[in-house]
């Protein structure tokens, strides 16, 4: 058995403060791919960096306070990939990847269009290279899972309220018309779908903080797990975990009746 969790923290230091770190051990996961650390090396405290029981690894932001994407892995790897080898994207810290013999665990972070037109634009030139880098993983015959937060929910079932966000980002046709290409043109798995096809409120992983959208689940599913056809055929189970709440996200983990690694 393979356990995955994937969380968005929205600020490490903040997820530590309403006992994030508390939670993650009793969980038992191989993996935990965290993003949004908003936080440097020198931020880290020894909880942060190193869970009782794993190996943290990190791609940092240069920008104080902003983005960072990390892993916690109870084996060490065999090589730690940082970013995907563009500099304007790297310097964001939205990839880092654990590579072992054969099998490859990624955590990812999307760039969020929200903020206005200029950041919808090196979105939309993240997805860009971040598609052949897929296609490249695809090619490449190796055993794959990628977890994050996508910053797009996919089909209408995937939020709430989906007519009133057909012109708004992490909704907009060519975003979503792009994660499809990412299934159905690559071959990648969106796991969660893959187990629970008619799932709607209950996939919600993001709620704003604006208004009551959290107490009247009016939530997006925007993280996910994605992985290879072989790995995703595998997944037993997932669940979303709110009964406490580190972050505007809620984890997402999944099961997997496989072994990965030794």
């Amino acid at each position: 058995m393979l356990r995955v969790i994937s969380a968005n923290l929205n600020g490490v230091r903040s997820a530590h403060r309403k006992g994030f770190f508390d939670w993650l051990p009793e969980q038992q996961a191989d993996f935990v791919c965290v993003q949004e650390l908003k936080a440097q090396a020198a931020d880290m405290t020894e909880p942060m960096q190193s869970p009782n029981g794993y190996h943290g690894y990190f791609h940092y932001a240069e920008k104080k306070g902003y983005s960072g994407v990390g892993i916690y892995a109870r084996k060490e790897p065999d090589q730690v990939v940082e970013g995907l080898g563009v500099p304007q994207i790297d310097a964001e810290g939205r990839y880092i990847e654990l590579v072992y013999d054969g099998f490859s665990m990624i955590s990812v972070y999307l760039p969020s269009g929200s903020s206005g037109d200029h950041r919808q634009s090196a979105k939309y030139h993240f997805m860009e290279c971040f598609y052949g880098h897929l296609a490249d993983l695809a090619k490449a015959g190796r055993r794959v899972i990628l977890c994050g937060d996508w910053n797009i929910a996919h089909k209408e079932i995937d939020l709430k309220n989906w007519k009133g966000n057909l012109k708004n980002s992490g909704f907009l046709p060519e975003e979503r018309a792009w994660l499809t290409k990412v299934f159905d043109e690559l071959g990648w798995v969106d796991v969660y779908r893959h187990l629970y096809p008619d799932a709607t409120g209950e996939a919600y992983t993001w709620w704003s903080n604006r208004g009551q959208a959290r107490a009247n689940n009016v939530g997006w599913r925007i993280d996910y797990q994605i992985a290879t056809a072989d790995i995703a055929a595998t997944a037993q189970s997932a669940s979303i975990y709110k009964e406490s709440w580190f972050s505007d996200h809620a984890p997402l983990m999944i099961d997997y009746d496989t072994k990965l690694i030794d």
